[in-house]
């Protein structure tokens, strides 16, 4: 990450300075500001992984009374999951508004103890076997908590990541967040790997499932120390030169966001993280090899990534996000059916979920740089983080609530297929209004 930091290849910071030993803070800073940016986005996305690879075992432990089937009970754990995604854009907008007005810095450091703290409490939370029906009820009011802190992350962080950035770097800079998406699924990923392995089924159901979440103790202890040495940006620090959009303006920008959002949001979920949960119930695969197959599919997502951002640094985020969208709607299907063939060899499998994953990574490496370029500084937390939020609220969020449900009335394993499909088609659509020059230019003041 240093080396990537220090490439800016110019005498000016991006705080606009311009002697030998200003630009050497300026790199500086400009490193606490990845860092600090990164471990907030990787405890979000871990939590959220670890949510989703434990779905089978949480809907047996917190949706599951005598009587009700696996299939119903898990509908209710993708319906608390996508709950909590629906807080998030009223998390953005509490937060955003915030952030725009007194500063990124403080922001961040209130939304990565909330996040923290209530990741670490699914860990100790009863279950339906202990207190019966308030255990849902309880699961899910954290789940809200996460919802609304994990709305307040994602502006702030691309926020600070962006504007700190040199000119021609808000790419690769941005991309790091999504990276460090791709980097907590991966870990949630590791991290219900290793217990799956380590524990017997019963212990794992029993109390195994817990020790990931509490994981998030020094996790975000870690990240409260990098946030509390921030500095402010430079963007708002000097934001009296902001020219402040209308309401209809700042609107229309944030649902132009969201459609050329929704497919990586919607793509990224379902090969992901609702990837374990359809190959168990659907597929009848093993949790071990779900896992397997959702960690080759993130490391696809992972490599891909900051190449990505790279690219649309030097060709443009229309060129690159419109590929990755393009062929996604070509793939999907293809990719679903090798999948779905009970005599094809796992070679061939591991190479599809890594495929799919890798494509998704074209369009989440430039895409926080993307939003970012869209918005003035004393909207720019807002209104990314509406963009961002309300897109995962609905096609993320809702992922695996969709897919299981269509499922389940039709019979049809190819639903996930075309989820992606039919988003991936609007965003290619959406992306295609893209300025080819917007990454040449600075950010809006």
């Amino acid at each position: 990450m240093t080396g990537m930091a220090d490439g800016t290849g110019t005498a000016d910071g991006p705080d606009g300075t311009g002697t030998a030993g200003a630009t050497g803070t300026a790199k500086a800073r400009s490193r606490r500001a990845l860092v600090a940016g990164s471990v907030g986005n990787f405890i979000e996305w871990y939590e959220f992984g670890v949510y989703g690879y434990f779905a089978t075992i949480i809907a047996a432990n917190f949706f599951a009374p005598a009587g009700a089937s696996d299939l119903e009970a898990l509908v209710k754990t993708y319906a608390s999951f996508a709950l909590a995604f629906f807080f998030r854009p009223l998390g953005a907008a509490i937060f955003g508004r915030l952030g725009d007005r007194i500063g990124r810095r403080p922001l961040l450091i209130l939304v990565v103890l909330l996040m923290s703290a209530a990741t670490a409490l699914i860990g100790v939370l009863p279950t339906y076997d202990t207190i019966g029906a308030a255990a849902p009820w309880l699961l899910t009011l954290v789940r809200i908590l996460q919802g609304l802190s994990a709305g307040g992350e994602f502006g702030g962080a691309v926020s600070l990541m962006t504007e700190f950035a040199p000119d021609r770097k808000r790419g690769l800079y941005g991309s790091w967040q999504s990276f460090t998406v791709a980097l907590g699924l991966l870990g949630g990923a590791g991290a219900a790997a290793v217990m799956a392995t380590l524990l017997t089924e019963a212990d794992l159901k029993a109390w195994g499932w817990r020790v990931p979440f509490l994981l998030a103790v020094p996790l975000g202890a870690l990240a409260l120390w990098l946030r509390l040495r921030l500095e402010e940006t430079p963007s708002f620090t000097n934001r009296e030169t902001s020219v402040k959009p209308t309401a209809g303006e700042t609107a229309r920008a944030i649902l132009l966001g969201i459609a050329r959002l929704m497919g990586w949001s919607a793509a990224g979920y379902t090969f992901l993280v609702v990837m374990p949960s359809y190959l168990q119930t659907t597929l009848n695969a093993t949790f071990q090899q779900a896992l397997v197959a959702t960690v080759v599919a993130n490391l696809g997502f992972a490599l891909a990534i900051i190449p990505a951002g790279m690219l649309s640094d030097r060709y443009g985020r229309r060129v690159v996000m419109t590929t990755g969208a393009a062929l996604i709607v070509v793939l999907a299907l293809p990719l679903m059916n090798i999948l779905q063939d009970p005599g094809g060899s796992l070679t061939l499998k591991a190479a599809a979920v890594f495929v799919a994953g890798a494509v998704v990574g074209l369009m989440a490496g430039p895409g926080p740089a993307m939003l970012a370029e869209m918005f003035p500084t004393n909207v720019r937390y807002t209104g990314l983080g509406l963009a961002y939020s309300l897109s995962n609220a609905v096609f993320s969020g809702s992922a695996g609530l969709i897919i299981t449900q269509l499922i389940k009335n039709t019979g049809d394993a190819d639903i996930p297929a075309y989820y992606v499909m039919a988003t991936c088609l609007i965003s290619t659509a959406a992306l295609l209004t893209l300025r080819g020059t917007a990454h040449t230019e600075r950010l809006r003041p």
